[in-house]
Order: C-alpha cells, then structure tokens, then sequence
C-alpha cells in the first residue's frame, strides 16, 4: 500500500511547491488593458499583465512580464509585440492558455495549447508557466523566451534569443543569439526581416559535448556540457565577477545594437539610476561585424552610418548630408537628404550639382565597386564628382598613399577608425529646383568661368540701362492702352511664385466649366485654353464642397504644392481666390490619368509600365525626402497619377496632403485616401508617416505590374454573383507558387526580362507589409527599383494586409 500513497502524495507535494514559488492564475480571471493591474510573484518581484507600448498614446499593449519593484518596470519577456492589442482588450486564462479578446470581439491566444490548462502561476525567478492534469508544466515563459535571460534559466540545443527591433519596438530585430551543438554559442546578423543568419560575429567554437547555455542562480553564465564541465564566454569585456543575487537583479540581454551584456540593478535601489553594466561581448561591435570583404549584410548602426564606441555603448551618427532613416533609432541606419541620379532629372553637369565633403577619422573598408592605382587625389575627387554612381571616395593606401576606393550606395559598416586615408562624401550643393537654368552652363571649361563672370558683370551693367529704358516704355504704352482685361495678374498671396486668376477670366478660359476632364478630391477638373502666357491648354480644378471643408482643403493644396518642382510632379500654374470662389489652374496633361492607360482596353507595353514605375518614385522621394518641407501624399492610386504627351508621368491632386513641420516625421490626422490603397495604420489611430504612401505605392506597383485593379470583381454563375479578387493576395500566391508569369498573363516584354520582374513583385510585397517600419523608405524602393540595392528575399510566413 506504500507505493500507491506515494503516488498519490507526489502530485499534491508538486502542487503545493508551486503554490508557495508562485501565485496561481486560475481560469477565467481577467485582467484589461483598462486597468492598472497585474499578475504578480509571491515576492512581487515580477508582474505578467499588458504593458502599453511607447509611442502609442495609450491606444496599443502587448501581453509581457516585467521586474516591478524596479521604478523603470523594465520588460523581460513579451508574448505579442507583433500584433499588439487595442485599448479595451482583456486577458484571462483559459483551459486552452492566455486567451486576448479586443473590444470588437476578436480572440487570439499566447500560447494554445493541445493540452487542457488547470492553472498557471507567475514563479519568483520570473517565469511563467502554464500547469495541466496532474500538476505537470505544459508551458513555460523560460522556454520560449524573447531578448531576455534570467538567473536559473537555460537555453537548450537550437534555442536563441533575439534583439528587439529598437528600444520602443519589441518585435525580433535584426540580431541574434542562437545555440548550436556543433558551434556551441553564436552572435550573428540576420538578413532582416527574414530569418536567414549572416556569418556570426562572436562564438564559442567546436564543443561537440555541449548541453546548454546556463544563467545560474548566483548570476553566472556559462556553457555546460554533457560531463559537466563549465565553458566561460570569453573577451576584453567579459571579465570575472562574482555576482550577490542577495544584493542586486541580474539579466542578460541581447540588446537592439547586437551587443551581448550582463546587467544589473541594486534590490535595494529606489531611485532612477537604471541598470549597470557589468561585462559584455563583443567588446567593439563597431569592427567585430563584417570583418571581411565578402561578408553580407552591414554593421550594427545600419546602412550609410558610422559607429564608434562611447560609454561602453556603440553610438550612430550619420555623415554630413545624410540623417536617419527614423529619428527615434540611431541603429536604423541613415539616408541621404538628396538624390543621386544619373541623367533623369538634372540639365547640368554632376560637379556642377555635388561637392565631396572631407569626413576625418572615419572609414568604410569595404564595399567598394572600383579601385583605381595609382590615382592623384586631385583626380579621385574629381573621377568622383563626375560619377553619377559614386557616393563615396576614399583615397590613400599603398606605399605612396595613392589608391582611390569608390563605393556606391548604400556604404555598409562605417566606423571611427584613425588612419592615412581621406574619406570624402558625395552631397548637393545645388537644390534640383534651383537647375531650370543650368543647361546654359552646360560644357563651361572651369578654366574659362573668371573670364565669363567678368564679361557677364560687364555686359549687365551696360544693358540695365538699355533695359530699364525698354521697360519704362512698355510701362507707359500699358497705362496708355488700357486693356479691357489682364488674365494674368502678377500678385501671389503664398509667395510661391504661382499666378493669380480673376474668377472671370477662368470662366472665360473654360468656356463656362462645360468640358469635364476628371474628378479629384473636392472638386471637378475642366479643361481650359489661356488667353496669354507661356501656357495653353490648361487644366481648371474647381473646388465644390462645403465652404469651411473648401477653404481648408484650397489652403492645403496650394501650400503643397506651391513650392514643389519636379519632373515627376504635375505643375501648378496659380489660382483664383476669388469671394467663394476657389479655383486651381494647373498644367494640361494630354494622355490622362494612369488608370486610363493601366486599365483600358490595349495593355501599355512593359517598358513603358517600368518608366512609369520609376517615374512615381521619383516623384515620392522628392515630396518625401527633397522638399523643404517633407510632404505625405495621402492619396497615392492610378487616379492621381497624370500622364503628358511623352508619357511621362506625374503625381497630382495633393488636395489630401499633410504637410509635416521642420524635422518631424510622424503626424496624427483623420483616415485620409482611398480605399484599397490606404495602410493599416490609418485605422488604428496611432501617429502615420511617409510610410503611408509606400503602402499604397505598393499596392500600385502590383497594378502597374499587372495592368489589374487592386480589387476586382469577378461575376460567377447565371446569377451574376460578385466576388472580389484581391490583387495583393493573388500576387503573393503566384509569387509563392512560382508562376509569376500569370501576373503578366505570360507576356513576352515582361518576361524576358523576368529578373527585374520577379525583384519588382518583391519590392511591392515589402510595400505592404502590414507592420509600417518594416517597410522600406520611398528612398530605399527607388535604389531597389533601380537596381543599385539588392532586396532582401521574403520570409515565411509573410504579413501584409
């Protein structure tokens, strides 16, 4: 009978053991976002409940386990951070696990379990764990854990932790550390978003005997074998210590620079000083990433930035003309405030554009697309200057410090670093506006610029007189004449340079409004012919909604638009503000809207769709990056994109626009666009940026690619039933698949060239990604676009909308 009691006595000795480590969550308790509450340890040491996420203005939170007697309540393990729960969300235990229900209804659990749940219980060394049948664990928070390590826990073979993507975003980022039996521990790059690991930058090599990475109880972290002995890690910044767990909290994180650090914190501490570090590996992450030529990926800071250590911590800074990609993370990477184009948009020589900038103490070592020997550096700066494709030159090296190294965008692992070479940096020194006369200069010798200034200043002097005489003249003969009326009138209330029409004359122009042309946002476009000036054919929007809706909605136009100048952007010539009467007059556009052509009945060959590709993002990165004030579309869709008479085409209507103030990059405002076009975001009611529009780029991408609408409606059986297609969907399937030649209904321009084709449909997926900083800027797209940057390949499962 002793063995039977024995059974019977060892599940309620487990139970009872669980119950004094930690307390029970039984089934169906709820705990909301709404309230201020927490599933705590016994010791109150740590706390499981939501966390509301930095930035989101209290609207989102994700499920997570923090240290809670610590003022900062510093987070440890997170379950949800990649679909993060509105405001009014609950979380309660149920018998499948912790099940996450949003204030519409919908039901997600972290994790569901196959194994019916009894209770669950948050222990004092800050796991949580998940009890069946019998008292046994079925789950546990120490087995799946995210960026964090606590004393007593272990990570086995195949285990990893992974950095979060910055400090405020606690989805995976882009560095990991993963235990590999062959290998033991590796730090590695991944080639993000994807899961696929770069060469590793730290390790603990060739320990076939292996068992676990330990974090023990006293504070200490080691490699464990199958005998038992106790690998240390090893570098110039992981020394010996000997931790008190008494004393102080200790963790280990992998954080979002790639750094490996052993942290910790006084039990008996307070105030706001935050965590210490104790040691860490590598000891300078600026120059253990890409120690190698052939090695792929870039260093921790992120493309075209430079790293240096500072306070045992990597910093980022970008160079001179260049500034992140995200303000609110250094280790983002950095993008240039200008664009590097060969031919397309400029009429003036490339040194007459872009100077090269001396950067001192600095490098990027690898990366280089030319090597020139031996090269004066007078002849390097200017081989750079007059290479449309060069971003960088750096000279020096050798016995005589004579080679010339030229790097394209983007440069990968800049660092601080002392040395012989002179590293000069490729800026604009001219504003694209400010060229429309540049081509007049086109092919000056330098040697003959003093002599034509002279000459220049000269001949001014001498004809002001001539001039003045001939414009009192006209003056008079004006007065004289008196015309009846004046179309054009010179006065422009915004000082953009933009003409002022009468009311009148517009009308006049369009012979009353009769020929309807389009319809935009808040107003109808006709087609109008001037009386004088340098244009004809003109295109009249009227602006014919609510006055209050009206004015504003005028304001926003000419704000956006009066300033702009571009190729790739429809041209306002001026307008009428006029009583109640809000006109825009812009320039005629012969071949109508892209939806015109995309979605007529003859198919535009694939070149031409390319062009037009091209030419939308070089208009986005301009609004996005170029103007003095960066602009958001809102509204980007075929509609809104206007063709000329060579076809080339131009962005239009930014009667939707948000204007963003001097060096922001987020904005709230109410759900603007169209549907089918518009992010995710927008319904979510947390800030948007630019991002916005490379969504709906994206969208349009796959309908410049397809010649299809991004919703179609597919009539099925004799009663005509109505089903809608997703194009984003489908795309995706046929990507997925391997038969991306449907999406171009096997045409033979598109797939002879199925390389740019098949790169293009990734581009648009990564355009769509449903989570808005894993979408490439507009800058990004056009370099992938183009074909200068590589892109990256898809993971899987891939998350769009």
């Amino acid at each position: 009978m002793a063995a039977p009691n024995l059974l019977i006595i060892i599940p309620l000795l487990l139970q009872l053991f669980l119950v004094v480590l930690g307390n029970n969550i039984t089934l169906n308790s709820p705990l909301s976002t709404n309230e201020n509450d927490a599933w705590l340890s016994p010791s109150g040491d740590f706390a499981f409940g939501f966390r509301q996420l930095n930035g989101s203005s209290g609207n989102v939170f994700m499920a997570a386990i923090w240290y809670n007697k610590i003022p900062d309540k510093t987070i440890v393990w997170n379950a949800n951070a990649d679909n993060p729960s509105p405001k009014g969300s609950q979380l309660q235990l149920t018998s499948k696990g912790f099940m996450i229900t949003t204030p519409n209804g919908e039901s997600t659990y972290i994790p569901e379990q196959n194994t019916s749940i009894s209770y669950g219980a948050m222990l004092d060394t800050g796991n949580l764990i998940l009890v069946g049948s019998g008292s046994t664990t079925v789950w546990e928070s120490f087995k799946h854990p995210t960026d964090t390590l606590l004393p007593n826990q272990s990570l086995e073979l195949g285990d990893k932790l992974s950095s979060r993507l910055t400090e405020t975003n606690y989805t995976r980022g882009r560095f990991q550390l993963h235990f590999d039996g062959s290998v033991s521990v590796l730090l590695s790059v991944l080639a993000w978003p994807s899961e696929f690991r770069y060469k590793s930058y730290y390790s603990i090599n060739n320990f076939d005997s292996a068992s676990r990475i330990v974090f023990d109880e006293s504070g200490d972290i080691y490699v464990e074998t199958t005998n038992g002995t106790r690998i240390g890690f090893h570098g110039p910044k992981w020394i010996n210590l000997t931790p008190d767990p008494k004393v102080n909290y200790y963790r280990i994180t992998i954080d979002v620079s790639g750094v490996l650090t052993q942290y910790s914190y006084p039990r008996s501490s307070s105030d706001q000083q935050g965590w210490s570090i104790m040691r860490y590996v590598p000891g300078d992450i600026c120059t253990a990433i890409l120690m190698d030529k052939d090695d792929l990926g870039t260093g921790t800071c992120g493309y075209n930035s430079v790293c240096s250590m500072e306070n045992q911590r990597p910093t980022c800074t970008c160079p001179h003309g260049y500034s992140l990609v995200d303000p609110s993370n250094q280790f983002g990477g950095c993008q240039p405030n200008f664009t590097l184009v060969c031919g397309a948009d400029i009429v003036a020589r490339q040194e007459e554009i872009f100077e090269l900038t001396p950067m001192g103490n600095i490098n990027f070592p690898f990366g280089d697309y030319e090597r020139i020997q031996p090269f004066s550096r007078q002849d390097c700066q200017k081989s750079c200057l007059q290479d449309c494709m060069c971003a960088v030159a750096i000279i020096g090296g050798g016995t005589e410090g004579n080679i010339c190294w030229k790097k394209r965008l983007p440069f990968i692992n800049g660092r601080v670093e002392i040395g012989a070479q002179s590293v000069y940096i490729k800026t604009r020194v001219t504003p694209l506006s400010n060229l429309v006369d540049a081509g007049a200069n086109k092919g000056v010798p330098e040697s003959n610029k003093e002599d034509r200034m002279n000459t220049t200043l000269l001949g001014s002097l001498i004809g002001s007189a001539v001039i003045n005489g001939i414009l009192l003249t006209m003056l008079v003969l004006v007065i004289l004449l008196k015309p009846k009326k004046i179309v054009l009138q010179a006065t422009s209330l915004l000082d953009t340079g933009l003409h002022s029409f009468t009311y009148e004359s517009l009308e006049k122009a369009t012979r009353g409004f009769i020929e309807e042309i389009g319809r935009g946002s808040f107003g109808i476009v006709y087609k109008g012919t001037l009386e004088s000036g340098s244009y004809d054919a003109v295109a009249v929007k009227k602006l014919d909604r609510l006055e209050q809706e009206r004015e504003k909605e005028f304001k926003a136009e000419l704000s956006a638009i009066g300033r702009t100048c571009h190729k790739n952007l429809v041209r306002l010539i001026g307008y009428c503000d006029e009583g109640t009467h809000r006109l825009l007059v812009y320039e005629f556009m012969s071949n109508g809207s892209l939806a015109d052509i995309l979605f007529g009945k003859q198919k535009p060959i694939w070149n031409l769709r390319v062009e037009f590709a091209l030419g939308i993002a070089r208009g986005l990165v301009y609004l996005h990056q170029e103007c003095e004030t960066p602009i958001i579309h809102c509204d980007i869709k075929p509609q809104n994109v206007l063709i000329d008479e060579d076809f080339t085409a131009k962005i239009s209507d930014f009667g939707l626009a948000k204007l963003l103030l001097s060096g922001q990059s987020r904005t709230k405002t109410m759900i603007r666009g169209t549907r089918g076009y518009v992010a995710p975001e927008w319904f979510r009611n947390i800030p948007v940026t630019v991002k916005v529009d490379v969504y709906s780029f994206g969208v349009m991408l796959l309908e410049i690619i397809c010649c299809r609408r991004s919703v179609v409606l597919i009539e099925l059986g004799e009663e005509e039933e109505e089903e809608r297609e997703i194009l984003t969907d489908w795309a995706y399937d046929c990507y997925a698949e391997g038969r991306i030649e449907a999406l171009v209904e096997n045409e033979k321009e598109a797939i002879a060239n199925i390389g740019r084709l098949q790169e293009w449909i990734k581009i648009a997926m990564w355009c769509i990604q449903e989570n808005h900083e894993m979408r490439p800027t507009m800058g990004m797209v056009l370099q992938m676009l183009e074909g200068f940057v590589q892109v990256p390949d898809l993971p899987s499962p891939f998350l769009f909308t």
